[in-house]
């Protein structure tokens, strides 16, 4: 098939990792894939498909799109010119939900109707399915997330040396960040560290976002805690590796794909009820999750520095569970909705 994937921008993120992931993983199986991206679009993942750059710094419009089978669409703004470009014969158009806009960005009388325009839809999570079909009546096919082979267990944790016990700290600047709760994670973090002061902390963020967020590097110069700026998968598989407890505090996602990257590499997860993540982590039997209501995460943490014993059963059941979440299944599911919609017309 001849596949046309509009992307914005594929910058350091778990929505953009997917984006790669289902173009390199339809161009490995011999579809023609061509990624349309505005002049300002960044390519921080590798991209093994066709990048054809439009004459607008941010826009991608209908006149870009080139002759195909399908439109791969995904971002609310994209949808009015993607859906123009199926009418005007250049594809069959589907939607790739990788966040639920109208209840995560502001102006949500414009996001809403972006779900009314195309029947075919792809989501994430069964529920970002649940919320669509409630919201919408669209009942979207699922196409879980995946982890990278480059995240795996390296077994170079030292029981003799401080437990430590990690997070992803990303910039606040730009509005979009209220979802990861960060000034809770600090918060709780400080409890962890107050109560018992030999543990350490270590916050990663993409080195980019590290060198221009003013407020990241604030919080660096008054808390005491290591940062960590890993530039790869490699590097950030390695920090996973050291962590021995993993916290996730975000509330809101389709996916959240970093704690079945910490899974995959031994740790064991400690994280709020984000929506999405239900599909992977269950309570007491491969994580410890609470809702954010419940202001449990530092309890959470203090309980698997405590118990040493649960702390290894939920890493060891985590990493099981995340070996299953390969980006080749995850192809396997796109390839498969996708046929079905193009047969179903």
């Amino acid at each position: 098939m001849r596949i046309t994937f509009p992307i914005i921008t594929l910058c350091i993120g778990g929505a953009q990792r997917m984006l790669a992931e289902m173009v390199n993983g339809m161009a490995a199986r011999g579809h023609e894939v061509t990624v349309l991206m505005p002049q300002a679009g960044v390519v921080d993942y590798p991209v093994n498909a066709r990048i054809v750059r439009t004459d607008s710094r941010y826009l991608i419009q209908e006149h870009d799109y080139p002759q195909g089978d399908v439109i791969i669409s995904n971002y609310f703004t994209l949808i009015p010119g993607a859906e123009q470009a199926s009418q005007n014969g250049k594809g069959t158009h589907i939607r790739l939900s990788l966040c639920y806009e109208p209840t995560f960005l502001p102006e949500n009388h414009v996001t809403f109707p972006t779900y009314h325009v195309t029947k075919n839809l792809l989501v994430l999570s069964n529920w970002q399915q649940q919320l669509i079909r409630l919201n919408h009546g669209v009942q979207a096919h699922i196409v879980p997330v995946g982890v990278s082979s480059a995240f795996y267990n390296m077994r170079i944790r030292k029981p003799e040396g401080p437990l430590q016990i990690s997070a992803i700290l990303r910039r606040t600047e730009g509005g979009q960040a209220w979802h990861r709760e960060q000034p809770y994670l600090i918060h709780q973090l400080l409890q962890v560290k107050s109560r018992y002061p030999n543990v350490q902390i270590n916050l990663f963020t993409p080195p980019h976002e590290f060198a221009n967020s003013p407020s990241l590097q604030a919080i660096k110069a008054s808390h005491p805690f290591r940062y960590l700026t890993p530039g790869n998968d490699k590097e950030l598989c390695y920090h996973y590796n050291e962590t021995d407890i993993f916290v996730n505090s975000s509330t809101y996602d389709t996916a959240s794909i970093p704690g079945l990257e910490a899974m995959k590499c031994g740790a064991a997860l400690v994280t709020t009820y984000a929506g999405g993540n239900s599909d992977y982590c269950r309570h007491e039997e491969n994580g410890l999750m609470s809702y954010r209501y419940e202001n449990r995460l530092a309890q959470d943490i203090i309980r698997l520095i405590e118990n040493p014993e649960l702390r290894r059963k939920l890493a060891a059941a985590g990493e099981e569970e995340a070996k299953k979440w390969t980006w080749e299944r995850s192809t396997d599911a796109f390839e498969r909705a996708v046929r079905s919609f193009v047969q179903k017309g």
